[in-house]
């Protein structure tokens, strides 16, 4: 296997980078509180990079995701991304590619899923479809949301036909609560859909996840470099250092799992346990990693408005979003000893 980017993935990665780095700032972050960044998502679709992901596979997204976690970017790029354009693009008809994919690709159309949702939204023999998923992230900029029903089966619900309260979630994704009524959504993929676009969800999330935890790492770094405490800076001192390096190694683990799970997912390779092994660690790594950032701030790390805050709060949703660690090692033990690891 080979994880080294391709040069239209290393070219997005860039771009998002830069756009990332000039306008997911401290104070723009600030002022959005828990809604999206409206012209920060213009940005991005101004500069083509959603439909990049088309091209660039989900490596590609999983590289930009990291851009997106290492600034804590409150826009729905990940998750319009995966649930939207790489699942229609994968399993979507003829006539669906047609009809959604340009929007997709434009930003004019936001899909979010609301996973995992078995058993919570049930469909009528019409198509229509009751229940209620409590919450649901960035819904509440969504032109679509990704369900599954009590059955597996996906159906993209368009948002105008459900209830929609605000939710507040540890993170500020502008998440809702998802109420249908009766409201009818299209069938998307066949009986495999919701497992593949799970996969894909958990592995894109991951790299979301190496993102947050390298940006907390790098705001710890910094800080401890200039804070001095009895004449000497704290990053001199070996508790401090092997503290940080544990974060680093645990963001490393992270990172290439994603990577090697999203690989293998582009190639068309089994991968259920990669991305379960990925999404393992995103959940337990990150978790620490989040803790050491604000921990290696000292008292400075308890400021709920310090920047290094923010990284904590994501690192704590992500630790739980798709599964939290115990959850996914009982799944990841369930395949193996079922031996059904394709």
């Amino acid at each position: 296997m080979d994880f080294t980017p391709t040069e239209e993935q290393a070219a997005a990665q860039e771009l998002a980078a830069r756009i990332f780095g000039d306008l997911a700032t401290h104070e723009r972050l600030t002022a959005a509180g828990t809604d999206t960044d409206a012209e920060l998502w213009k940005a991005l679709c101004a500069a083509g990079l959603p439909g990049a992901v088309e091209e660039t596979g989900l490596l590609g997204l999983v590289l930009i995701a990291e851009e997106q976690g290492r600034t804590t970017a409150q826009v729905p790029f990940t998750a319009s991304c995966v649930y939207g354009l790489l699942a229609v693009a994968r399993h979507g008809t003829e006539e669906q590619r047609e009809r959604l994919l340009p929007g997709l690709r434009d930003g004019t159309t936001v899909v979010t899923g609301a996973f995992p949702t078995s058993g919570h939204v049930r469909a009528a023999g019409d198509g229509s479809l009751t229940g209620a998923v409590e919450w649901v992230p960035w819904l509440r900029d969504a032109t679509h949301v990704l369900v599954a029903d009590e059955d597996g089966a996906l159906r993209l619900v368009p948002t105008a036909e459900a209830a929609v309260a605000p939710v507040e979630l540890t993170a500020p994704w502008a998440a809702g609560r998802l109420v249908l009524d009766g409201a009818h959504g299209e069938r998307i993929g066949g009986a495999d859909a919701r497992a593949e676009v799970l996969t894909a969800a958990r592995i894109a999330f991951a790299g979301l996840q190496a993102g947050v935890c390298a940006g907390s790492l790098a705001r710890a770094v910094a800080y401890t470099s200039v804070r001095e405490q009895f004449g000497r800076p704290l990053a001199t001192r070996q508790a401090v250092q092997l503290r940080a390096a544990d974060a680093y190694m645990d963001t490393e683990a992270i990172r290439v799992t994603a990577y090697e799970a999203a690989w293998r997912y582009d190639q068309g390779l089994p991968g259920a346990e990669h991305a379960l092994t990925a999404a393992w660690w995103a959940s337990e790594a990150g978790k620490r990693v989040v803790h050491a950032g604000q921990h290696l701030h000292g008292g400075m790390g308890a400021d709920l408005d310090h920047p290094v805050h923010r990284h904590f709060l994501w690192g704590r949703q992500l630790d739980a979003y798709l599964g939290c660690g115990t959850e996914l090692l009982a799944e990841l033990g369930d395949l193996i000893a079922n031996g059904d690891l394709s």
